[in-house]
């Protein structure tokens, strides 16, 4: 066994694979950018080494940097991870080259499979069935639209080197497919440096299930059963769990065998998931390999008790496997769920900014127990443009898929996370809806089940209001001082508490919520108070303790009934986490909201997050109709595309191609 390990890559991950690395005694390595220089994983490693700027081609791409790094260190292996690196043919034939061992796979098998066209060309040959679908060479744009055309609407398109969602869209006619494939091309040359695509047919109401599979250099190959993760958002999955429900052993032990001997096919060593897409009678197509560790493999370790990155680490030492697949098992049922930093609400755009606050509820580090984290921020951090805007994962595990479900959504109640959007409280959603509780899963189903999803806001009720006052009373300093309970002398005019010579104090707090203002009126009568919102009058008492970071832990007693929060006042917001999940505030100022409409700017598109503007439609003078593409931006690796909201001419375009812009710049103007 290797005695230093570098880690070729950041956040969660590498904070993963660490924990691994440190349990079986190996020094670790970490390699962090300009952003990531007080990141979570330097920190997790015993040293660490800069390797270049915040863009992932400044720094995380750079091969041979990261292999510099390792010589310079002393390591003798390195970790990929996943993403960047992971599946690069050159960097793991540079390893080699450099005496280094890849924690990955030959690069034979990259090469076989890094390519989908070339992998399902493989399969092909080998009996697996595959979608209909072409998978070749000719990239020219009117071929490839004219096998789309052969093949019939809807078609996916998938960029051939690609993985994560990224490079993928779905076409529903020939009118839409040039400028589909187009965007696809772009997006997965920036992603993955390599802009050949692929093109299927769509399927309806497919599921997605992967296989787990892991070889050693002794010619031993198993697999570790299924994972099914089908619930996604823009291609990339959101919920992942483990086994597939609805399972039968005989369909797991075809779809195992038929990995296996995916595996074999192209002398596979290490981790690899071998993804298939199933109908829903049960008919299922290979779809791509993944020669890397996968994003959701905690939901396999916690159902079979084993360490995928300790098997990593002593299949490329040149152990052999630990395991037969006559030994390996599943016990109980997991659920992992991907907390990332977007917004729902809003088509799931990324959303950046430092987390002031960041709570899990109590957890394991690793498969032991039955809810465990991985993650790679933490409190005081901050989420980038430049990469991925995942937070961590939430695992949690029970004796079956119903015990799972309902610790996933008390585990997602018990997240206190402030500072930037987050899709917390939607993940809570789909644990509770009737279709993924019933397990009647698709790639569709949040598309399917978005009215249920995406409810309209409620009212908060008044008890979650009261807790927000009751936290801004602490603010003030004020309390509800016990001295009244006591008889010792306290000076009035040193208490806290709201008195007043004439005994009446008055204060009315305007909340705002979704832009829709709530009236709450605390009052004090000697020793009563009382609280007040739309016409509703109750006697009113509260307790806050202070916590660090501006965080209060609030009860209250409204009437004759009691509730409890944590509140968190961040700038102007007031975040309650409650029993009914988050609800923000915003303290309204009466005087700073009497803003004159007319004098705001109009006919402008701003910005709905950070990027890199990265192509154009328009010029000044052109007219547009409502739904015409104006531009392209570029975010955290994906693309999205800004919309005019009206007929209009263009007035002016205030960025040009490659400029980088911020959150709310305006971007364009144009005339009704």
């Amino acid at each position: 066994m290797f005695t230093t390990l570098l880690i070729a890559n950041r956040g969660e991950i590498a904070c993963r694979v660490a924990a691994s690395a440190h349990r079986m005694g190996l020094r670790t390595v970490a390699v962090y950018s300009d952003a990531d220089a007080g990141s979570r994983h330097v920190a997790a490693c015993d040293t660490a080494v800069h390797i270049g700027g915040s863009e992932p081609r400044a720094s995380y791409l750079r091969g041979d940097v990261i292999i510099a790094a390792a010589l310079k260190t002393g390591a003798q292996a390195i970790h990929p991870g996943y993403g960047f690196l992971s599946e690069n043919e050159g960097f793991a034939q540079a390893c080699a080259d450099a005496g280094i061992v890849f924690v990955g796979p030959p690069v034979s098998a990259i090469a076989a499979m890094g390519s989908k066209s070339a992998a399902k060309t493989l399969m092909e040959k080998a009996g697996v069935p595959l979608v209909p679908g072409y998978h070749g060479d000719n990239q020219d744009p009117q071929f490839l639209q004219a096998q789309a055309d052969a093949i019939g609407y809807p078609v996916l398109i998938k960029a051939s080197a690609g993985g994560g969602g990224k490079g993928m869209r779905i076409v529903e006619s020939s009118a839409a497919f040039a400028e589909a494939l187009a965007s696809c091309q772009r997006e997965a040359a920036s992603s993955f440096g390599d802009d050949k695509v692929l093109i299927e047919r769509y399927l309806k109401k497919p599921r997605h299930i992967e296989i787990q599979v892991f070889a050693d250099t002794h010619g031993n190959c198993v697999y570790l059963f299924e994972r099914d993760c089908s619930v996604q958002r823009r291609h990339q999955k959101v919920i992942e769990e483990a086994p597939a429900p609805g399972m039968t052993e005989a369909r797991r032990r075809a779809m195992g065998e038929a990995a296996v001997a995916a595996a074999r096919a192209v002398g596979y060593e290490g981790a690899g998931t071998v993804e298939f897409i199933v109908e829903p009678d049960g008919r299922f197509y290979f779809m791509e390999m993944n020669t890397r560790l996968q994003v959701e493999h905690p939901v396999t370790e916690m159902i079979t008790g084993h360490d995928l990155v300790e098997w990593q680490l002593r299949v490329a030492a040149g152990e052999a496997l630990p395991m037969t697949q006559d030994e390996l098992t599943i016990t109980g049922h997991a659920i992992e769920a991907r907390i990332y930093a977007e917004n729902p609400d809003k088509g799931f755009l990324p959303s950046i900014g430092a987390l002031t606050t960041l709570n899990f509820p109590p957890h394991s580090s690793f498969q032991n127990g039955d809810i465990r984290v991985d993650g790679g921020v933490q409190a005081g951090d901050t989420i980038t443009p430049f990469y991925d805007p995942m937070i961590a994962k939430l695992i949690v595990r029970g004796a079956d898929r119903d015990q799972a479900r309902a610790r996933m959504v008390q585990a997602l109640g018990e997240i206190q996370s402030v500072g930037v959007q987050t899709n917390i409280a939607f993940l809570r959603r789909l644990m509770l809806d009737p279709a993924f509780a019933s397990a009647d899963l698709d790639t569709g189903l949040i598309d399917r089940q978005y009215d249920s999803l995406f409810p309209p806001a409620a009212q908060a009720p008044f008890s979650t209001l009261a807790l927000a006052v009751a936290a801004l009373l602490a603010k003030q300093g004020l309390t509800q001082s016990a001295a009244r309970e006591t008889t010792m002398h306290v000076d009035p005019w040193a208490q806290a508490d709201g008195w007043r010579i004439n005994g009446r104090y008055v204060q009315a707090f305007g909340l705002l919520e979704q832009d829709e203002l709530q009236e709450v009126q605390v009052r004090r009568n000697g020793d009563q108070w009382s609280c007040s919102h739309n016409g509703e009058s109750h006697s009113f008492s509260w307790r806050a303790d202070t916590l660090p970071t501006r965080q209060f832990r609030v009860r209250i007693r409204l009437g004759n009934a009691d509730a409890s929060a944590s509140v968190v006042l961040h700038g102007e917001d007031v975040h309650v986490f409650a029993d009914d999940g988050l609800r923000v505030f915003q303290v309204h100022d009466a005087v700073a909201h009497s803003v004159d409409d007319s004098a705001q700017h109009g006919g402008g598109l701003t910005a709905p997050m950070p990027g890199k503007i990265i192509s154009i439609s328009v010029k000044a003078g052109d007219k547009v109709k409502s739904g015409d593409a104006l531009l392209v931006m570029e975010a955290m690796k994906m693309e999205h595309t800004i919309y005019a909201p009206a007929d209009g001419t263009i007035e002016e375009l205030y960025f040009g191609v490659g400029d980088q812009v911020s959150d709310g710049a305006e971007l364009i103007s144009i005339a009704d």
